[in-house]
């Protein structure tokens, strides 16, 4: 009798933590893409030279992550999200070094209410505005992005310290708000952030607007923070200044094997001290300096496997200083033609061409300068990668 009871006992036992493991999963996931680019006319010691390069994260930046959820009942769910950055064709680290700079938040999640999330996390521009954008979650990836990223549709930079909350989707409309604490002492609003955006998808129309507001962002005022909610310690942070603002809006249709999609952003930094170009901040001393970015992208799917695609970005800046101003312009072309060997491996080729106008004499302006590239040395720079993408 004992024998047969103590035979229940372990099966019971282990039926119970087969449904407790069922409740719970922890995925492993990521992307590696690395190519061949062809980068005109970069800045070496006093003049520009041609590049033949091997580049990693033509389109997606490589990346490995751990995403787990844990069902808490009455659909409710504990969820978090730990992703590193990686260069692969060295190995280093990405993120200026952060073990998990891309993102790193816990959080709950209800089926009904949506989910509140707690850590380092992307701002609703990048939720939102992004992926009807060419660049960034966009097909056309990293090398395609506006001008140093202003407007962080490339997912340059993260929200450090940030409470998010993202709501269920109710009739095709999904909204959201982060506030990001600047975790300094005697300095709340001494780089700290917040975002608020919301989208609508509906049959072959999608729609988004988003905003972000930074203050201090960088931290470079106070040297003391600058691994606030923007941090420049780790070169997180695209634009460093006193205020920067951006404001997005996005639309896309999709009708058959065509997709097009038109994208507005405007960029406001206030007191502007530096700006992100080719891998590290070049100075940028005025009182105000603004992008203005008009997209227009479209995409089609020639066969299931292969398809085509293309984007033009018109950047209309201003920059004032106490005694001038100027009013640089870029215009940037991006053509890509995508063939997938499977579900999860594809190659690609793309090229980017640059052009900016109006700078007059301001080298971070007016030197023509394609995602994290060294800067050409002059105003204009081509891109031509060819590359192998896979996720896992």
């Amino acid at each position: 009798m004992n024998k047969v009871l103590v035979t229940t006992l372990v099966a019971l036992a282990g039926t119970c933590a087969t449904a407790a493991y069922a409740q719970s999963s922890v995925t492993l996931y990521g992307t590696i893409d690395t190519g061949i680019d062809y980068v005109s006319n970069q800045k070496a010691g006093s003049g520009g030279h041609n590049n033949w390069m091997m580049e990693s994260g033509n389109i997606s930046t490589d990346r490995w992550g751990l995403r787990g959820k844990e069902d808490l009942g009455g659909g409710l769910s504990a969820v978090f999200d730990l992703e590193n950055g990686f260069n692969v064709d060295n190995g280093k680290l990405g993120n200026g070094g952060d073990l998990f700079g891309r993102q790193a938040w816990v959080g709950l999640s209800s089926n009904q209410y949506g989910t509140m999330t707690l850590g380092r996390q992307y701002d609703f521009l990048v939720d939102f505005v992004a992926p009807l954008s060419a660049t960034g979650s966009g097909f056309g990836g990293n090398i395609a992005d506006h001008p140093f990223d202003n407007d962080n549709l490339n997912n340059d930079f993260r929200m450090n310290n940030a409470v998010k909350y993202r709501s269920a989707t109710y009739d095709g409309v999904t909204f959201g708000g982060a506030y990001a604490f600047s975790n300094a002492a005697g300095g709340f609003s001494n780089n700290n952030a917040y975002s608020l955006g919301a989208q609508w998808a509906g049959g072959p129309f999608n729609l988004a607007v988003a905003y972000l507001q930074a203050n201090q962002p960088g931290g470079v005022n106070d040297p003391t923070n600058t691994g606030g909610a923007l941090s420049s310690s780790d070169n997180d942070a695209t634009l460093t200044g006193a205020r920067q603002r951006i404001f997005g809006a996005a639309g896309r249709y999709v009708f058959g094997p065509a997709t097009v999609g038109l994208v507005f952003t405007r960029t406001m930094l206030d007191d502007p001290h530096q700006i992100q170009q080719g891998g590290s901040y070049a100075t940028v001393n005025g009182q105000f300096l603004t992008f203005n970015n008009y997209e227009l992208n479209a995409k089609y799917a020639l066969t299931p496997a292969l398809s085509l695609g293309g984007s033009y970005t018109y950047t209309d800046g201003h920059f004032s200083t106490a005694g001038s101003a100027i009013s640089p312009k870029w215009n940037q072309f991006m053509l890509q033609a995508d063939y997938a060997l499977s579900h999860r491996t594809d190659v690609y080729l793309e090229g980017v061409y640059q052009h900016v106008t109006g700078a007059d004499g301001v080298a971070v302006l007016g030197n023509a300068s394609v995602y994290s590239l060294a800067a050409s040395a002059t105003n204009s720079q081509a891109v031509v990668a060819v590359g192998l993408r896979h996720k896992f």
